[in-house]
């Protein structure tokens, strides 16, 4: 469990038992008689004796309950603060590195972008927007791992758009022979000093001078939703001619059915549109491919908590499928046997 979780638990258990003990009442009078007359003679002694103990046993219990809400919010601002900082830290590391890869002369031999669609060069300073905006390469390994069975029998494998080589890493470890091409020169740079097959060139002449059938596997990953129409049509008809017969094309993109999603969509100056599920799934069955698939990705760790009662609950669930739905979705497609 984090540090912060734990804490969070440790916090809550105090302030249960805080809360326990804060009402402190005295009992109702009852009886008549002889005995009830000594029973509510001893009891206004009590209340005389108890009340202002009780009242300053409530004073307390309310400030110690202050306290502990003070120290637990103090305790998330700590947390958030330090983990701002280590990714602070992390990007700078990860730029600082382009910076030693890229070298004085390439900087000048290369251009910044290949890419021939508008807005490519829109940002400045695109490897850094990526490491702020994406993650760092740990975190995108890691979500692109469940990919590797996908593309494990699938040698040839062309990465378009590798970024920093990610899957391309993945896949080498996984022993499955794989090269990627990325349009900006830092992204390739970073990925060259990984010791990967990449190479910096616009997809479509990529594609345009590959053989017919010689690819069995095309990834793309966060590329479809920067390609202007025309070049994402044309780009899909290369992919179902260029990969052999059972081949397979993955494209994941930001899922505009998900309102967090389109925050992180609205947020790159480069993209060209949003691309909801069936339209990428339409143009794969127009482009060639006999078979496609759509699997929904990352769903926020964040939901809304379901109350016991059931109208109220099933209310809820439906407002987390809208609100927190998946973040990505990928399009799986295989182009006919042979």
């Amino acid at each position: 469990m984090p540090a912060g979780d734990v804490r969070g638990a440790e916090f809550a258990s105090v302030r249960a038992l805080a809360e326990r003990f804060w009402p402190v009442t005295a009992e109702r009078e009852a009886g008549r008689g002889p005995k009830g007359l000594v029973k509510r003679f001893l009891r206004k002694l009590m209340r005389w004796y108890v009340e202002p103990l009780a009242a300053d046993q409530r004073v307390f219990n309310d400030s110690m309950l202050k306290l502990v809400d003070a120290l637990s919010a103090r305790s998330d601002e700590e947390a958030s603060a330090r983990e701002r900082v280590q990714n602070l830290l992390r990007e700078l590391e990860e730029r600082l590195v382009r910076v030693e890869r890229r070298g004085p002369a390439q900087s000048v031999a290369r251009a910044a972008t290949v890419a021939a669609q508008p807005g490519a060069d829109a940002v400045p300073d695109y490897f850094a927007y990526e490491s702020r905006m994406r993650g760092s390469t740990e975190s995108v390994r890691e979500r692109q791992r469940v990919y590797v069975d996908d593309l494990r029998d699938a040698a040839p494998v062309l990465d378009v758009g590798c970024g920093r080589g990610e899957l391309l890493s993945l896949l080498r470890d996984a022993g499955v022979e794989a090269r990627g091409i990325d349009a900006d020169a830092d992204m390739v740079a970073y990925a060259q000093g990984e010791g990967l097959d990449v190479q910096q060139a616009d997809l479509l002449e990529y594609l345009d001078g590959v053989g017919d059938g010689a690819l069995g596997g095309i990834f793309m990953a966060q590329v479809v939703e920067h390609l202007p129409p025309a070049v994402l049509v044309r780009t899909f008809e290369l992919a179902a001619v260029k990969l052999r017969p059972g081949g397979v094309l993955i494209a994941e993109t930001i899922n505009p059915l998900s309102p967090l999603a389109l925050r992180h969509y609205f947020a790159d100056l480069t993209h060209a549109q949003p691309l909801v599920p069936e339209t990428l799934e339409l143009l794969a069955r127009q482009s060639g491919f006999s078979a496609t698939e759509l699997r929904f990705l990352n769903e926020p760790a964040e939901r809304l908590t379901e109350p016991d009662d059931p109208v109220i609950a099933g209310n809820v669930r439906r407002l987390n499928e809208v609100l927190f739905a998946p973040l990505d979705y990928a399009l799986v497609a295989h182009t006919a046997a042979g």
